[in-house]
């Protein structure tokens, strides 16, 4: 299952929140530093979970973001459904009835439902207190561009 940067930024971001909780809230800026994203596109993430109801943002000297709810209380499932959408690989698994010439008779069709199945089962499961680092991470960390953005760019 392929995801997009979206899905990949907001989870880490949720997770670095997750890290910090009760620390009180913490600045996008210092968020973007840590996790080595981008603060604009970060700023739209933040965006997006706080209008779904897994952050909550505070204006001012002392804002920042928090998570509005417990680390333990907000599986990955519903983060990764704000961010991504759908965890089926292929647009036919994500409907009952697909509008499809091949779906009677389509091999692939239970394939893809059985992963989106499977996918949803794990993410489900964990929940950000899952993905609490074991260690402290360091303070900035150089942007390293995944292995799908390198191979983009012809850098692989």
């Amino acid at each position: 299952m392929k995801t997009s940067t979206r899905a990949e930024y907001g989870l880490r971001a949720l997770i670095d929140l997750a890290a910090h909780y009760g620390e009180g809230p913490v600045r996008s800026r210092v968020i973007a530093e840590r996790q080595g994203l981008p603060e604009p596109y970060l700023n739209q993430l933040m965006t997006m979970l706080r209008r779904a109801g897994l952050v909550t943002s505070k204006r001012g000297p002392t804002g920042g973001h928090l998570l509005s709810r417990p680390p333990a209380e907000i599986s990955l499932k519903e983060a990764f459904e704000v961010l991504e959408g759908s965890t089926a690989p292929w647009w036919c698994a994500e409907v009952e009835d697909p509008d499809c010439e091949f779906a009677s008779d389509c091999g692939l069709r239970p394939v893809w439902k059985a992963i989106g199945v499977a996918a949803d089962g794990v993410l489900n499961r964990l929940t950000l207190a899952d993905m609490r680092p074991t260690r402290s991470a360091p303070a900035a960390r150089q942007r390293v561009p995944s292995p799908r953005r390198q191979k983009a760019q012809g850098n692989v």
